[in-house]
C-alpha cells in the first residue's frame, strides 16, 4: 500500500499537561481507520492535527511524502482534505445547494456543477430531497447530505469527527453501511473518531487506540478488538459486554 501520512513525534502541551504524545502513526492510502478511547483520550485533537486544522506543539507531518502543517499548508493541499463532524451545519438553503457549495467556490461551470451534484445525490440515495430545504430534513438525512457535501470534493482523505453518533440505531447502520460502499468505490482514505464501538466495528480497517493522549493499540480493527493488549483492554471489553446484552 501507498503511505498517505505520517505523523511522527507529535506533542501537544497546555500549561501543566500533555494532551498528545504520538511517536508515529501512518495513514496508507485507501484505508478506513478508526481512533477510539477514553472521554479526553485526545481523539480530537489527533483529527484536528492530521487534518492540518491546527498545529501540535511540536513533531511533524507529512502528506503524500511533503511535510505539511496547519500553518504552511497550501490551497491546493487543503482541498485534498475534506471534514465532516457531528453535528451538519448545513446552510439555510436547499439540500442541492448544500452539496454544491464547495464545487461554487472553486469556480466549475455550471453545467458540471449540477452533473456532480446529481451524481452524488443518487449515491446517497437522497435524489428526492434535491429542492427540499434542510429545515425540512430528518436527522439521517441531514447527514447524508453532509457526507455527499464532502465526498464531492474528491478529497484524497476524509476526516470524520462522530457523524453519525446523534442518529437514532437503524438509521446509523443503514447509513453507515451505505457511506462504507461509497468510500470502497470512490477508494478514499478516511479518518473515522468514534465514541461507539459498532460504529468503528461496522466501518473500519483499522484502529487506534488513544489513552492519556497516547497511542496505546494499532491494528486491523478485528484484530485490536479480539486481541486487546493489557493497556486497551479494561476500556474494549467493557465496550464488548455492551454490545452482547
Amino acid at each position: 500500500m501507498t503511505e498517505m501520512i505520517r505523523a511522527e513525534k507529535l506533542e501537544f502541551q497546555v500549561p501543566g499537561r500533555s494532551i498528545l504524545s504520538i511517536s508515529e502513526l501512518v495513514l496508507e492510502k485507501g484505508h478506513v481507520y478508526g481512533i477510539m478511547g477514553p472521554n479526553g483520550a485526545g481523539k480530537s485533537t489527533l483529527l484536528k492535527f492530521l487534518s492540518l486544522l491546527d498545529a501540535p506543539t511540536s513533531g511533524t507531518i507529512t502528506f503524500n511524502g511533503k511535510r505539511v502543517s496547519a500553518k504552511t499548508v497550501t490551497l491546493e493541499e487543503r482541498r485534498k482534505i475534506a471534514i465532516a463532524l457531528q453535528q451538519s451545519l448545513l446552510l439555510d438553503t436547499t439540500v442541492f445547494q448544500n452539496i454544491a457549495v464547495g464545487l461554487k467556490i472553486r469556480k466549475l461551470p455550471r453545467k458540471v456543477i449540477k452533473e456532480k451534484v446529481y451524481e452524488w445525490l443518487e449515491k446517497f440515495n437522497i435524489t428526492h430531497l434535491a429542492e427540499k430545504h434542510v429545515s425540512k430534513l430528518s436527522g439521517g438525512e441531514a447527514q447524508r447530505v453532509n457526507l455527499a457535501r464532502a465526498m464531492i470534493l474528491e478529497p484524497e482523505l476524509l476526516c470524520l469527527d462522530e457523524p453519525f453518533s446523534a442518529l437514532d440505531f437503524p438509521t446509523k447502520m443503514k447509513l453507515i453501511a451505505d457511506f462504507k460502499s461509497i468510500l470502497s468505490a470512490a477508494d478514499t482514505t478516511a479518518l473515522f473518531v468514534s465514541h461507539d464501538l459498532l460504529e468503528v466495528k461496522s466501518l473500519t480497517d483499522e484502529l487506534f487506540i488513544l489513552k492519556n493522549g497516547e497511542l496505546k493499540q494499532k491494528g486491523s480493527t478485528m484484530d485490536v478488538i479480539e486481541n486487546p493488549n493489557q493497556e486497551t483492554r479494561s476500556f474494549l471489553n467493557e465496550w464488548k459486554s455492551y454490545l452482547t446484552i
